[in-house]
């Protein structure tokens, strides 16, 4: 079965309140819709979000390569040797992973579709049902206390705190949520590289210290510290969690064989697709270190293939995907149901997404 054309489209997405990291403040999100159609004229779906300061892909460039070296491999191949396909598709150009995500994305979709299941079936899953915890951004100590304590009356039970900036700051809004919540709802620190890694011992440790039972701590330092994540591992008995560090399999490979961190954070536009975060948790599943999979902020597209990988490997044991709840009006239907922290996926082929 050929494919016939690939088109793509930007869409802004406006944010139903602003999302605060230590890295970026974001109202919308960008994102560039993908089509690849099949001789048939079946569709498979795709999506890209731009964050700059992450992956350093813009929707300039996303597009722009999409359209350029990707639409070249790829029109008027086979979609059943999706194989041969993925693998070309990440020596098109060097970086460049969103675009890769979600030309990625689409062919899977547009695979599955083919011989009639969901993704999460086609990718070996036997559950379409997850628990996604829930993201609280950087704000005011009083307004997080709130935030935390509205969130887990709706029954979220793992509450992501976003921190990384003031040390002193970071530690009253950390002590307010865990006052709001209890002792029963489980929290994830993600600096978002806000610490330098003697900072972050000393944070870490006095959060040990008052006995508040933080599950893990995300990215505490910069990307490229490979280092400061281990001087921060071998001082602190909190499980710490890589995110921003991995890119690809050989980051991955590196991290674990430096004993680097305990954790780590997958997804898919940093890593290029389905495909490689297949790979990056079969890496980390021989290492015996579990993974957690998670978005930036993006549309339910991705956020959906995401869903469908995660409930297809079993050393995916985290589930960061709550993005689609932050979006003030969704563009599609199916796919990925939220019942609070509840997500269960369509089980129409593919990713399960039609436009509303």
């Amino acid at each position: 079965m050929k494919i016939t054309s690939i088109e793509t489209k930007p869409v802004s997405i406006e944010l139903h309140k602003p999302f605060k990291t230590a890295l970026r403040t974001a109202t919308t999100i960008e994102t560039l819709q993908v089509k690849i159609i099949l001789e048939n004229g079946q569709e498979g779906l795709g999506a890209a979000s731009s964050t700059e300061r992450i992956t350093g892909d813009s929707l300039v460039s996303i597009e722009q390569i999409i359209n350029g070296p990707m639409k070249e491999l790829l029109l008027y191949r086979d979609i059943e040797k999706i194989e041969t396909l993925l693998s070309e598709l990440q020596q098109t150009v060097v970086g460049n992973t969103s675009a890769k995500a979600a030309v990625d994305i689409a062919l899977h979709d547009a695979y599955s579709q083919l011989y009639q299941l969901p993704l999460y079936q086609l990718l070996g899953g036997e559950t379409n049902k997850i628990e996604t915890d829930i993201t609280i951004g950087i704000d005011e100590p009083s307004i997080m206390h709130e935030e935390a304590k509205s969130l887990t009356n709706q029954g979220y039970s793992a509450l992501k705190i976003k921190v990384g900036h003031s040390e002193e700051l970071d530690l009253e809004r950390i002590r307010s949520v865990r006052q709001a919540v209890g002792s029963e709802a489980l929290l994830r620190l993600d600096a978002n590289q806000g610490w330098d890694s003697k900072q972050a011992v000393r944070l870490i440790q006095k959060l040990e210290d008052d006995n508040l039972g933080i599950e893990l701590v995300e990215q505490p330092v910069s990307a490229h510290d490979f280092s400061g994540l281990k001087f921060i591992r071998e001082r602190v008995n909190t499980p710490i969690m890589a995110d921003e560090s991995i890119f690809s399999p050989y980051d991955t490979l590196r991290l674990l064989k430096e004993e680097a961190v305990d954790l780590l954070n997958i997804k898919l536009m940093k890593c290029g697709g389905i495909r490689r975060a297949y790979q990056i948790a079969d890496i980390a599943e021989a290492a015996g270190v579990e993974c957690m999979i998670g978005s930036m902020m993006e549309s339910s597209i991705s956020v959906t293939a995401a869903a469908h990988l995660a409930t297809a490997h079993k050393n995916i044991t985290r589930y960061d995907l709550d993005a689609p709840l932050w979006l003030k009006n969704e563009i599609f239907k199916g796919g990925m149901q939220f019942d609070g922290k509840h997500v269960s996926l369509d089980e129409a082929p593919g990713l399960g997404l039609e436009e509303q």
